[in-house]
């Protein structure tokens, strides 16, 4: 059998050592399911700013758009105008203009839906999509003023970067609450450690008597609480992934979280979970009480 199978089954006269109903340890495994289900919060929070962060640097950093703003009889032929200057612009992927049913898509969620688009002096609009590698802006510029001076173009710059910046930092308070969270863990397990092999002393005397050494009576500890915190840790888990499941989806009408949760490969991730709270407790857990051991000595 492999150390590691050993230390599952344990042994029953070690596992004595540690009242089953002992107040630590029962706390542990409480303590480690609200830690596990706060992680798995804070994993998707992370992994949704990535996301976002991600999305709005890359693949919408490449849309633009170009608003014609002339007086009626005017619109036409400026637009024409910006289009031949758009499509003989290096840097320029694809154009293409916005209709109206568009325009009144865009705008229904802040005007309502009877709301008559047509009372709105909208601007003619055309989507833009750029390589940002080869686009020469101020030339665009240039060359808009000269041939369509009713045309602005807009690289979305203004509004996206402070978005992208605000994703990046959301995604490293993520993983700060994480580290934290973990950080808190073990610091809570190394105390409650301590006070159980405190509350114990008599017994551990007794074994120490008969001949036990420190390293029997720190595996039967450090077994209880790995195993309480593992154990707790899967119950936050399963509730944090319960929670995450039941979020509407990015796409339901009227959801302001969008994007937040778990996508693809990444709901695989929150099963480390567990794995670490077990590890911190085992690691915990065996310094403290071979400390607290050393002391007794």
């Amino acid at each position: 059998m492999s150390a590691f199978g050993r230390f599952l089954k344990g042994d029953r006269g070690a596992d004595r050592v540690v009242p089953r109903g002992a107040r630590a340890a029962v706390s542990v495994g409480f303590l480690a399911a609200v830690m596990a289900f706060f992680a798995v919060l804070a994993l998707a929070l992370a992994l949704a700013a990535g996301r976002l962060a991600d999305s709005w640097s890359g693949e919408l950093a490449r849309d633009a758009t170009l608003q014609v703003f002339a007086p009626q009889e005017q619109v036409e032929a400026q637009a024409r105008a910006a289009l031949n200057v758009l499509r003989t612009t290096p840097g320029i992927l694809s154009v293409r203009v916005v209709t109206l049913e568009e325009q009144t898509d865009l705008l229904e969620p802040w005007l309502g839906p009877g709301f008559v688009v047509e009372t709105l002096p909208l601007p003619l609009m055309i989507a833009v999509t750029t390589d940002r590698a080869t686009l020469d802006q101020d030339s665009l510029a240039l060359r808009l003023s000269a041939e369509a001076p009713g045309a602005v173009f807009d690289d979305h710059a203004a509004w996206r970067m402070p978005l992208v910046t605000t994703a990046e930092r959301l995604r490293i308070f993520a993983i700060a609450c994480l580290g934290l969270t973990v950080l808190a863990l073990a610091a809570v397990i190394g105390l409650a450690a301590q006070a159980a092999v405190a509350a114990n002393g008599q017994v551990i005397q007794t074994l120490r008597l008969i001949g036990a050494r420190d390293s029997y009576i720190s595996h039967a500890f450090t077994r209880r609480f790995t195993l309480r915190a593992a154990g707790g840790a899967v119950l936050g888990m399963g509730a944090g992934l319960a929670l995450l499941a039941a979020l509407p989806r990015a796409t339901e009408q009227g959801f302001f979280l969008v994007g937040i949760g778990l996508r693809g490969w990444h709901w695989a991730l929150p099963l480390l979970v567990p794995v670490i709270a077990g590890s911190v407790a085992w690691g915990i857990t065996r310094l403290a009480t071979r400390a607290s051991l050393r002391r007794w000595s």
